[in-house]
């Protein structure tokens, strides 16, 4: 297997992933891998390439990054729209982009979507350098619902018996 224990840091005890290997797991090839390194759309975080004879390593965390970009590219967005959007989300403070925040795309446009500090979750266009999305979380609005329906029920029953009152006095009324 391609894995070796980062040797720069042995302390850390965090296992990485060569190049060759990370090409077989992510769907990709090498010169693809090499290519997104070298112009630094996504550089492995445990070991960068410094000469003839190194080689990268990358995390686990690297390769959920690389599989996002590839799944980017095969809904069939551009590299370079892919790199405007990890581009603005590096902006916004978020370490590894890729990995923290959720993603979507219809293969022109991508969506962001993350959830910071304990705050509502939220969608921002990735591309339009963070242009607000209007979104409705149904399942969020149905539990509050029905959180609201179990405090309303016992003064729904309690406003039952005058409304069915009524309705029998204007039946009697009409026959």
């Amino acid at each position: 297997m391609d894995r070796e224990i980062n040797t720069e840091n042995p302390t850390a005890g965090m296992q990485g992933y060569r190049a060759p290997h990370v090409c077989k797991l992510v769907g990709i090839t090498y010169r693809q891998l090499d290519y997104w390194a070298r112009t630094d759309l996504l550089q492995p975080s445990l070991r960068a390439a410094e000469g003839s004879g190194t080689q990268r390593l990358y995390s686990f965390s690297d390769l959920v990054q690389l599989r996002m970009i590839k799944g980017l590219l095969d809904a069939g967005l551009h590299l370079n729209r892919i790199r405007q959007a990890v581009d603005w989300l590096r902006e916004q403070e978020i370490d590894q982009p890729l990995s923290e925040a959720n993603l979507l795309s219809d293969g022109s446009t991508i969506l962001a979507s993350f959830d910071r500090e304990g705050t509502q979750e939220y969608l921002m266009d990735a591309l339009q350098r963070g242009q607000g999305v209007f979104a409705i979380a149904v399942g969020q609005i149905q539990r509050d619902l029905e959180g609201e329906l179990l405090d309303f029920a016992p003064k729904a029953i309690q406003a039952e018996l005058p409304l069915a009152e009524l309705q029998s006095g204007s039946e009697a009324a009409t026959s």
